[in-house]
């Protein structure tokens, strides 16, 4: 009986694992494109910022430079419990100020204080970034192609400002291509709903007003917006020409801890969520993209329960000679698959190679530490925002935006 059990098990999880390459392929056909249109949009910007002095000028500067026209956006930011000189700095800058109160616990509290501000202000779209974020020059412009070409809520593309400073910084780097390549650009190109990382990404109006605001409780308050967008029948499109440059962390104790609350987060999302997902599968023009995400935010779940089969099947079997034998083998092909993916995904974002050499040999690591981190999470959840300090480097911001050959838009 336990046997079978493991063996069904087996099956399902190679079932899942299967989708997602099966998905995955659909990212080398022909990118999404929408096309351009006149500024016609009004924009609101917001920037929720803690403690974010050493960052928040670079990233206002960022959108002042827009090529939209400046009387079709305004620029917010949100200073909440900082002990720094953010909200001056942001002042200075020329940003506006929406001062947070002071029960503000995290940054889905700081959306939805200011989403409940700024509504009676008439925008047609408000766009979301990170205090340590600068946006390339159009990121407006294709915005407003893609939220006047249909879209619900459009999601553009993610660059590592600091990526050649250190080996972690890389590996976000590659992260975040792999992402926006195999998971957005994929589903962009079936019209599912594309992965809506926490900047970037630009809402109609009228999808907040059908939700009642922004209404996000958890710690990751990205995942659970975008399973409610779904839940409630909005799909969020990709838009590979927009591009926003984010600072990732360069140690990896930080890293480490800023993946386990990403984590947790999700695994909260597909506790609360799941059965809402469900129910909308129920609904006929949802189905496919509430399975989808069904399968998303609970991949954390599934790669927990594949670490489990492990154990039990290891622990049932006679023979650990050749267990180990098969381990080895698992471990030395997982590593040449990572490290042969890391290095196209160099290619793909743009990225020195010469300076991310480094970081192409050690990604392999990078990845595998998913793993006890998802362990971790599944028996000590964490549930409150925690410091993740930047220190900003703008000449590295202008030097990454510098090297985007003509194939970091996934052309």
């Amino acid at each position: 009986m336990l046997h079978t059990s493991i063996d069904v098990l087996a099956v399902l999880l190679r079932v899942f694992a299967g989708y997602f390459v099966f998905i995955a392929l659909f990212a080398f056909f022909r990118k999404p494109v929408f096309p351009r249109s006149q500024p016609k949009l009004r924009i609101a910007c917001i920037l929720a910022a803690r403690n974010e002095e050493a960052v928040i000028s670079a990233a206002v500067r960022s959108l002042q430079a827009q090529d939209y026209p400046s009387g079709l956006f305004d620029i917010y930011v949100i200073p909440n419990n900082c002990t720094d000189r953010t909200e001056e700095m942001a002042r200075r800058a020329g940003a506006r100020i929406l001062s947070a109160p002071a029960c503000v616990r995290c940054k889905g509290d700081a959306l939805h204080y200011a989403v409940e501000t700024l509504l009676p202000e008439q925008y047609d779209a408000f766009c979301v970034f990170d205090a340590d974020n600068t946006a390339a020059p159009d990121f407006l412009s294709r915005m407003n192609d893609a939220l006047l070409s249909g879209a619900d809520i459009a999601k553009g593309a993610m660059r590592v400002s600091n990526a050649g400073r250190s080996w972690v910084a890389g590996c976000y780097a590659l992260y975040y291509t792999m992402m926006d390549f195999f998971y957005s650009r994929s589903r962009g190109n079936l019209r599912l709903s594309s992965r809506l990382a926490g900047t970037g990404f630009c809402v109609r109006r009228s999808v907040l007003e059908a939700l009642g605001g922004w209404n996000t409780e958890t710690i990751t308050e990205d995942a659970e917006f975008s399973v409610q967008c779904v839940a409630n029948g909005f799909r969020v499109s990709f838009v590979p020409d927009a591009v926003t440059f984010d600072e990732a962390p360069e140690s990896f104790r930080v890293s480490l801890r800023q993946r386990r609350r990403w984590t947790s987060g999700l695994m909260d999302v597909a506790s609360r969520f799941s059965a809402k997902l469900v129910q909308g599968a129920r609904q006929r023009g949802r189905r496919l993209r509430c399975l989808d995400q069904l399968m998303w935010v609970n991949t954390p779940f599934v790669q927990v329960a594949s670490a489990a089969l492990c154990v039990v099947s290891s622990a049932t079997s006679g023979d650990f000679g050749e267990l180990a034998s098969g381990a080895a083998g698992a471990v030395a092909a997982g590593y040449i698959g990572s490290f042969l993916l890391a290095c196209f995904l160099v290619f793909l974002g743009g990225y020195s190679f010469p300076k991310m050499l480094r970081t192409v040999f050690i990604y392999p690591v990078f990845v595998a530490s998913w793993l006890p981190l998802q362990l971790f999470s599944f028996f000590f959840r964490i549930r409150h925002w925690q410091v993740i300090r930047h220190v900003g480097f703008e000449s590295e911001k202008k030097h990454s935006a510098a090297l985007l050959p003509q194939n970091a838009d996934f052309s």
